[in-house]
């Protein structure tokens, strides 16, 4: 695997560097390869039990009753049910609709919904408990497609299973008129399958009450979600419940709405236990119950003149949201937000429904929605240029957004549009680049097929809409007696290298060396609510409030030295000094939306946020011909990020969330029959490995927004979005089919050949 980029390179430098571009050391570098750090189930908890949670078994049905085996010991066992929840018996998120226990009576919606815990001194006994409750239910009629959600003979929610509508019209002319007058319609339905975010970590906390405070450590990306979902579920005052993120192995999304259940499972078992409890799934477990990302159907109807320009786009979105709503609004939002693509079309309909199944409910994933209809549109803008006959890039530099082009919401670009940059920055390397080197397919090098195919997209960054004034998200950095600062946010590290990137921005601002940087413990009760660690917004959002509060704190600390005759020349001498004299000094600030910057959530139109990553990503793949393996030989990847701050994490994240979206391209396939998953197993459930990795060269781009730290935008999610498309275009390219359904496994191959042979042109 290898890597370049703009600028100055991969120089790397030590921890204590504050160099802005540069590549220091990890601040959580040396811990965690070493082994030192303490992830969860790790913690030392000499007299914690370990909890287990009783699911259900059927996808539809009523819970009728819960019984204990009588022969069984129950002496050292803590049965829990929905009747010992003291407040609300709701997993608190965007409305109340999930039980965090479905109590007797009740309605079970999906396979593996928690119907009650135990906890016991060892996870063998806790096991034993649960095989020792009878479950008596009675089956109703299950949704299980999106086909029969939409039917509606079952009604899960309301009377359509619809559980969010949203839409998007740009221009009131007719969409179907100017359909119907335009020189080509590329009218096509995409489908995606559920993705399963495999972080290395599976879902664990540990809980316990001391006195009336429930205290919980888990791992997971939003403490303050945690927070509210727990004050809800148990009743108690916010001053009660603390919320602390461990050390977290991975999260990718699958870890910002779940662990409020887990949590509230521990919370409520440690109650009941008057000891600390521990809660972690296995691997089984996880992938089971836990949420993934949506499956989708798209159907893109796509207008064009004779001279290859887009004209209109009429587009139907439809997600699985599973059996309660949890963050599918959300999802659907940026989903349709981003569906009509980086071109110019005047004319736009959208419409987006998430739909309710009783399957485990769906959630955050790296893309959050923007994947599935990433992959629907550059699908099409692959046929177009097939049908036309004309190159790829041209086709899309023709109808690209740049500075002063609108949106389908109206949203004028006004500045870091970096969409001419990245292709030129992709056809220069491609231009210079060697040709990959041939792939090894099969035992017996069957006649190998190769293809090319490119993706191009954007990605926004940030909260949509208003949701970063609605967060009003803060930072906290205060003066230490030591002479060092701590940086106190609520965003976690999950991988992503907040914690170095911080330290750098920090460093930077008030001219300390990084070894003066402290970050607080992303802990409820000591960090203010700095917004959950999503929507690539933690760099350009958080880390331009860290960059803000440490320059206030700064000129603060020099108007100290002005007043009392000190010399201001080293802040950290200053910082000892002002505690030493008047005590502790901090500056908090909150975030504020750029000038200019509106939206309208009633009407779907405005800024949809505030402003947009832009990537490009050309693979070549080759076909074994009998077996139908494919091998990605090279992926090129180009993405703009407005500025790097620390480059070899920038392109460590760029990389693994390329190999992440060919894994979804190719590989990670999560059936479902009757609403469970088949595949609950890192045996069975594949994703790439390293070996699976291709020769993958990564070009940074830098077009500066200027509301960022030195210029820095979200990056962490647009490495997800379209290298699935390219992928697609490849295997189109190479085999002549319409490759257009996730994963594209072997059999899938098969199937579409069968219907297309290989010497056919290319739907």
């Amino acid at each position: 695997m290898s890597s370049a980029s703009t600028g100055t390179g991969n120089s790397s430098r030590s921890s204590d560097s504050t160099g802005i571009g540069d590549s220091p050391d990890r601040v959580d570098g040396v811990p965690k390869v070493t082994g030192a750090a303490l992830y969860v189930d790790d913690l030392p908890a000499p007299d914690a039990w370990h909890g287990a949670t009783l699911r259900s078994e059927i996808p539809h049905g009523r819970f009728v009753a819960l019984e204990r085996d009588p022969d069984f010991d129950w002496s050292d066992v803590v049965v829990v049910t929905a009747s010992d929840i003291g407040g609300r018996n709701t997993v608190a998120l965007l409305i109340e609709d999930q039980p965090a226990l479905v109590p007797v009576g009740g309605t079970i919606m999906h396979r593996e919904e928690a119907l009650a815990l135990v906890a016991a001194p060892t996870r063998a006994r806790a096991r034993a408990a649960l095989k020792a409750l009878r479950v008596t239910t009675e089956a109703l009629p299950a949704v299980t497609t999106l086909d029969a959600a939409f039917a509606a003979d079952v009604k899960l929610h309301g009377s359509d299973n619809v559980l969010k509508q949203l839409e998007i019209h740009r221009d009131d002319a007719d969409i179907e008129a100017v359909l119907a007058g335009c020189a080509h319609v590329i009218d096509s339905t995409y489908e995606t399958g559920a993705q399963e975010q495999m972080y290395i970590e599976p879902q664990g906390v540990l809980a316990e009450w001391r006195g009336d405070t429930c205290r919980v450590v888990g791992s997971l990306q939003c403490p303050y979600y945690v927070h509210k979902a727990l004050v809800i579920l148990l009743g108690l005052p916010e001053d009660q419940v603390v919320v602390t993120q461990a050390v977290t192995g991975g999260g990718f999304g699958g870890k910002e709405e779940y662990p409020s259940m887990i949590a509230g499972h521990a919370a409520l078992l440690a109650k009941a236990a008057k000891r600390p409890v521990k809660l972690i799934y296995d691997r089984a477990e996880d992938i089971a119950a836990t949420t993934k990302r949506h499956p989708s159907r798209v159907r893109h109807r796509l207008g064009l003149d004779t001279n290859g320009q887009l004209v209109a786009a009429d587009i139907d979105v439809a997600l699985d949201g599973g059996a309660y709503v949890t963050l599918s609004p959300v999802v659907l939002s940026r989903a349709i937000l981003h569906a009509s693509g980086p071109y110019r079309i005047p004319h736009v309909r959208i419409v987006g429904r998430a739909m309710a199944t009783n399957t485990p409910p769906h959630g955050a994933f790296r893309g959050f929605g923007a994947p599935q209809t990433t992959f629907a549109y550059e699908r099409q803008m692959q046929k177009a240029a097939r049908l036309l006959g004309v190159d790829a890039f041209a086709l899309r530099r023709q109808n690209m957004l740049r500075v002063g082009d609108s949106t389908a919401t109206g949203q004028v670009l006004s500045e870091s549009v970096g969409s001419q940059e990245v292709l030129d920055r992709l056809e220069d390397a491609l231009a210079q680049a060697a040709p990959p080197v041939p792939a090894r397919l099969g035992s017996l090098r069957s006649p190998v097929r190769r293809g090319r195919g490119l993706a191009f997209y954007f990605h926004g960054s940030g909260f949509t809409g208003s949701g970063e004034e609605r967060l009003a998200g803060r930072v906290s950095v205060a003066c230490l007696a030591s002479g060092d600062f701590e940086v106190r946010s609520s965003s976690t590290d999950i991988g992503q290298g907040m914690l170095t990137i911080f330290t750098q921005i920090a460093a930077q601002a008030l001219d300390v060396p990084a070894s003066r940087i402290k970050l607080s413990e992303p802990s409820t009760e000591r960090v203010p609510d700095s917004g959950p660690t999503v929507a690539s917004r933690t760099c350009m959002i958080v880390g331009k409030l860290v960059e803000r509060a440490c320059t206030a704190l700064a000129q603060r600390l020099r108007d100290f030295a002005t007043e009392s005759s000190l010399d201001a020349s080293d802040l950290s001498v200053l910082a000892a000094q002002h505690v030493a004299q008047r005590g502790e000094l901090s500056e908090t600030c909150e975030h504020e939306s750029p000038p200019g910057v509106q939206w309208s959530d009633e009407t779907y139109t405005g800024a949809a946020y505030p402003v947009f990553g832009w990537a490009a990503c050309l693979v070549d793949v080759a076909v074994d011909e009998d077996t139908h393996e494919v091998t990605v030989e090279r992926c090129l990847h180009a993405v703009d990020v407005g500025r790097a701050i620390h480059r070899r994490i920038v392109e460590g994240q760029i990389e693994g969330g390329t190999l992440q979206a060919l894994g979804w391209a190719l590989l990670e396939s999560v059936p479902y029959e009757d609403g469970r998953v088949l595949n609950p197993s890192m045996t069975d459930c594949i994703i790439p490995t390293s070996a699976d990795a291709p020769d993958m060269e990564t070009l940074l781009v830098e077009v500066p927004y200027a509301h960022g730290p030195h210029g820095a935008k979200g990056v962490g999610e647009i490495p997800m979005d379209g290298p699935a498309a390219a992928v697609a275009g490849a295997l189109e390219d190479a085999l002549g089919i319409a490759a257009d359904e996730l994963p594209l496994l072997p059999e899938v191959l098969e199937h579409l050949l069968a219907d297309a042979p290989l010497d056919e042109a290319p739907a």
